[in-house]
């Protein structure tokens, strides 16, 4: 028996890094997994790789009509969804003096416009759920969580863009909690320190994302990746499957009564100005 038998769970961003790891436990604990990416050939590939039922949906989250869109095929291809884990994104760091509008903007449209879209697709499916099996007297909860960041909760020099809408994930996150607790969904984020993805990788080695055309590097200096990890009291930075396994937690029946929360998953990093 998995944690997860009979669900259905879509994760943003899950043909790599946190969201690959995250969907290759769910699979390993019985759910069915979306797999998103804004690249097809990844996502395909990622999918073929996972030991379990998978389908499969490319596409670019920030597009407004993209998040319905996959709402629609995890619905055509599941019959219902029972998770949603918002992960997908990336980094365009700089200082706030050089940074230009395009730049802070793109930051709030995938970390925090698409999730809120993705939400409301998956709105008229859960609620009307709900309200149904309320009038039967059952109980069935359904999940949600919202990937932040300790840059949303307590800063990081560099990342205004990114801490911004890093915050208002968890701003969401807490309404959300509030308005949907009547129908047994149960909301919460969690919000990752230094774990090991591309984002976080030596940005000497040269990794990039595309955006409109654009090449952004991605990654840190490795002299602040060596500083950071002497910040973090567990002496190294989390593997991904490591921050998968809160995720799970918070997909289970385990966390039913857990609600509105964030969960902190940074091996006791708290280097910051924390409220």
């Amino acid at each position: 028996m998995g944690l997860l038998d009979g669900k259905n769970a879509i994760i943003t961003g899950s043909a790599r890094g946190i969201g690959r790891a995250t969907a290759e436990l769910f699979a390993r604990e019985g759910a069915r997994v979306l797999i998103n990416d804004i690249d097809g050939d990844v996502a395909e590939q990622a999918a073929s790789e996972i030991q379990g039922e998978t389908a499969v949906f490319a596409g670019d989250l920030t597009d407004p009509e993209v998040p319905d869109q996959l709402v629609r095929k995890a619905m055509d291809e599941f019959g219902s969804v029972d998770i949603l884990v918002n992960n997908a994104g990336y980094t365009w760091d700089g200082v706030v003096h050089k940074m230009s509008d395009e730049q802070f903007q793109a930051m709030l449209d995938i970390h925090t416009v698409a999730p809120f879209r993705l939400i409301r697709a998956l709105a008229p499916h859960w609620r009307e759920a709900a309200k149904a099996e309320k009038a039967e007297g059952r109980e069935v909860f359904r999940k949600i969580v919202n990937v932040s960041s300790i840059s949303g909760t307590m800063g990081n020099a560099g990342q205004i863009n990114y801490s911004a809408a890093k915050s208002a994930v968890v701003g969401m996150t807490k309404t959300l909690a509030k308005e949907w607790g009547a129908f047994k969904i149960n909301v919460n984020a969690v919000a990752f320190g230094f774990v090991e993805t591309r984002l976080t990788q030596a940005k000497e080695q040269g990794e990039t994302v595309e955006r409109d055309g654009e090449r952004i590097e991605l990654g840190i200096p490795e002299q602040m990746r060596q500083m950071a990890a002497m910040l973090i009291p567990l002496g190294r930075p989390a593997q991904p499957e490591e921050a998968a396994g809160p995720v799970l937690f918070l997909c289970s029946e385990l966390s039913n009564y857990v609600h509105g929360q964030v969960l902190n998953v940074t091996g006791g990093q708290f280097g910051g100005m924390y409220t």
